[in-house]
């Protein structure tokens, strides 16, 4: 269990970071595909995206009101290193005219580094296999897209595999809380954490019904014959066939 901010996000915050958003969506000239592309709670970056085989993760850097600090460079060194991606810094600056990006071309700097990365330019025709942090990350969207489509408000999620729960919800009665797990294929089925009974104690201060969520996931050019052949690995980018069956209640799976 780890605790996470859940900070309010300011107008102005938003209006920096919707500046930001379109200030990428340009440069990348539709090739952009979006990780995180809101500004729900809990944040260990601002935005995140893949281009080809790369991640990268940003945080802005706007003084006064996203200001990096030493803390902000710890949440988005544990995202970018867990996915195997790049951790980027976006200065932004405020004009007349509204908010712009300070660095030149992308607008990202490395944070190592501080030198400015051109996305394009770092994709490579590697085949790269999904992290355990991308696969939960991508677990969790699962469930959260499901739940959004059966018509729940969410209230918050994260893909963070070493913190639960994974998701909030408003359900019938009021919040509602999921653990999410996913497993590679040939698993067809996740297990629930053997810490259920603790996670529940710590989320009974909002809430006591609590959901498991297993998702199996498989390469879809996987031929399904461990006689012949063993599992494919899940590339990143590449297509997949995910196996999710819905909500188990916590009553049912708790220790």
């Amino acid at each position: 269990m780890h605790q996470i901010p859940m900070n309010e996000v300011s107008p102005d915050l938003a209006e920096c970071w919707q500046a930001a958003g379109r200030h990428l969506q340009q440069q990348g000239q539709g090739a952009i595909n979006w990780l995180r592309a809101h500004l729900h709670p809990p944040m260990l970056e601002h935005l995140s995206f893949r281009l080809g085989n790369q991640l990268f993760f940003v945080c802005l850097d706007a003084e006064d009101v996203a200001p990096f600090s030493a803390g902000t460079a710890r949440a988005l060194r544990a995202v970018a290193d867990g996915c195997r991606g790049h951790a980027c810094v976006m200065p932004m600056r405020k004009t007349p005219s509204g908010w712009h990006a300070a660095a030149p071309g992308w607008g990202l700097l490395d944070m190592a580094t501080k030198r400015s990365i051109t996305p394009p330019a770092l994709i490579t025709n590697e085949k790269i296999e999904m992290s355990a942090w991308e696969l939960q990350d991508f677990a969790v969207q699962t469930v959260r897209d499901l739940l959004e489509k059966e018509g729940r408000k969410l209230m918050s999620w994260q893909g963070n595999p070493e913190v639960d729960p994974s998701l909030w919800f408003i359900g019938d009665h009021g919040p509602e809380w999921v653990v999410v797990r996913a497993v590679r294929y040939p698993m067809k089925d996740a297990s629930p954490p053997g810490n259920w009974a603790e996670i529940a104690r710590q989320c009974s201060r909002l809430s006591s019904v609590g959901h498991f969520a297993s998702v199996a996931v498989a390469n879809a050019d996987d031929p399904f014959d461990s006689a012949k052949s063993p599992p494919m690995p899940l590339w990143r980018g590449h297509g997949m066939y995910v196996s999710y069956e819905g909500l188990k209640p916590g009553a049912s799976v708790g220790h």
